[in-house]
């Protein structure tokens, strides 16, 4: 799932979303072959583009993932 990191482009036709919700099912190695744990993770990351950084996470619950990039990118402002 891909989500706008600001919620106000969503309407703007020429923006893309910035932020990647997954779940990683097991303790499947994303990034350097290093183990992530089983939960829901997000990450800034376009469509179609490799991700900007490491994965934040993991969350219990998909909600919990996307609160805490909203929250991220609010301080981040």
């Amino acid at each position: 799932m891909y989500i706008y990191s600001d919620p106000e482009l969503e309407n703007d036709p020429h923006a893309l979303p910035d932020i990647e919700i997954f779940h990683n099912p097991d303790d499947y190695p994303l990034i350097d072959e290093e183990p992530y744990v089983v939960g829901w993770y997000w990450w800034y990351c376009m469509p179609g583009y490799l991700p900007d950084g490491e994965p934040s996470g993991p969350f219990d619950t998909e909600e919990l993932a996307i609160a805490d990039a909203m929250a991220a990118n609010q301080t981040s402002d």
